[in-house]
C-alpha cells in the first residue's frame, strides 16, 4: 500500500469512528464524565503558544468540568515522547494530547520511523489556534514588499539568504514553502531556536527570517524589523492587520503554526464529542478571542471530521516540501 493510501485509509478510519452513531457504545462510556482530573500533555516547555493556550483552555474547563485539568510538560525530541506517551495512556478521556503542526504536521514525514501515526493512533477533538508566521527583514535590506523581494532574489538567485529557528521547524519549512512557490532561491541559515536568529537579524548579521509573529510582533512594532508578509490565507486582527498574506501575491498559499487537541484512539466518542462542544464554546468566548488575537493568534474552532481532515492537509503539505527540499532532523 503507498503512503498516500495509507493517509487517505487513516483519514477514512478517523472520519467514520468520529461520524458514528454516539449510541452505539459500551455502557461503561456512558457514566458521567470527567469524574476525575483530566491531563493536558503538552510537548513543550512553559511558556511557547501551545502551552500558553492549553492553560488557558485548562483554567476554563476546570470551571465548566468541575474538575481539575491539568497541564503536563513533555518537552524535548520534536515531541516525539510525549505523543508516544500520550499514545500509549488508557482511553478513558483523561489524558488528551496537545497536538501541533511539528508533532502532527510535519513529523510524520520528517521521521521515517515515528511511532505513532496521527489519524490511526488519535482521535482529533479540535483546533484551537492558528499562529501565524511573518516574513521579517532588516532594515537595511532593499525590499520593503513581498513582490518586491520575489523580483530581488528571482534576478540574483543564492545572493540572499534567510534565518529559521532551525532546520525541520514551521519557520524553515514554511520559507521552502514560500520558495517553492514563488520559484525563487533563498539560502537557509539554521540557528539553534528562534532567539539566536532574531539576535542576529536585530544585529544585521542576516537580513530576512520567518518567525512566528508573537516572537516577531515586538520588534516589528518598534521598528528594529519590517513586516514582509504574513503566511496565513487571511488577514490577521490589529495590530497585524495591516501586513498583507502571501496569498495577495501568490494565491492559494497558506501555512501557519497551530495547536489542538487529540485524545488516543478507542476514547469513547461521546467523551470526544463532548470535549469538542466544550472547546468550541469557549472559542467562541469574545473574551477568550480577545486573549488568542491579543497573542497574535487567531482562534481556529471546528468540528472533529474537521480537524482530522485539516491534519490530512497539513500532512500532505509539508510532506511535499520534505520531499523537495531533503530535508532531515537536523541537517
Amino acid at each position: 500500500m503507498t503512503g498516500d493510501l495509507k493517509r487517505r485509509r487513516a483519514l477514512g478510519l478517523a472520519a467514520t469512528a468520529l461520524a458514528a452513531p454516539l449510541v452505539v457504545r459500551p455502557a461503561a462510556a456512558q457514566t458521567t464524565w470527567p469524574a476525575k482530573p483530566v491531563r493536558f500533555v503538552v510537548p513543550f516547555p512553559p511558556g511557547q503558544a501551545a502551552d500558553i493556550f492549553a492553560r488557558l483552555m485548562a483554567e476554563k474547563l476546570t470551571d465548566v468540568w468541575k474538575q481539575q485539568v491539568i497541564v503536563e510538560n513533555k518537552a524535548g525530541g520534536s515531541g516525539i515522547p510525549a505523543t508516544e506517551y500520550a499514545k500509549n495512556a488508557p482511553p478513558d478521556g483523561y489524558t488528551l494530547m496537545v497536538v501541533s503542526s511539528g508533532t502532527f504536521g510535519v513529523n510524520p514525514s520528517l521521521f521515517p520511523d515515528l511511532p505513532y501515526r496521527p489519524l490511526v493512533d488519535f482521535l482529533p477533538i479540535s483546533n484551537i489556534f492558528l499562529v501565524p508566521l511573518v516574513i521579517v527583514a532588516h532594515p537595511s535590506f532593499p525590499a520593503n514588499t513581498l513582490p518586491e523581494l520575489i523580483e530581488l532574489a528571482r534576478k540574483d538567485p543564492g545572493k540572499y539568504s534567510y534565518a529559521s529557528a532551525g532546520p525541520g521547524t514551521s519557520q524553515h519549512l514554511s520559507m521552502e514553502l514560500f520558495k517553492l512557490k514563488a520559484g525563487i532561491d533563498v539560502v537557509h541559515v539554521p540557528y539553534k531556536g528562534s532567539g539566536p536568529a532574531m539576535a542576529d537579524l536585530l544585529g544585521g548579521h542576516v537580513k530576512l527570517m520567518m518567525d512566528s509573529t508573537a516572537a516577531a510582533l515586538g520588534a516589528i512594532s518598534d521598528g528594529r524589523i519590517k513586516a514582509l508578509a504574513l503566511t496565513t490565507a487571511r488577514r490577521a486582527a490589529p495590530p497585524l492587520d495591516k501586513i498583507p498574506p502571501i496569498a495577495e501575491t501568490l494565491p492559494g498559499f497558506d501555512a501557519a503554526g497551530w495547536s489542538g487537541l487529540a485524545a488516543p484512539a478507542r476514547t469513547p466518542l461521546e467523551i470526544v464529542a463532548k470535549v469538542n462542544r466544550d472547546l468550541q464554546a469557549l472559542l467562541n468566548e469574545p473574551e477568550i478571542i480577545r486573549q488568542i488575537e491579543q497573542k497574535a493568534a487567531m482562534p481556529a474552532p471546528g468540528s472533529p471530521i474537521q480537524f482530522a481532515e485539516f491534519i490530512k492537509k497539513e500532512i500532505d503539505t509539508w510532506g511535499e516540501v520534505v520531499r523537495a527540499t531533503g530535508t532531515k532532523p537536523g541537517t
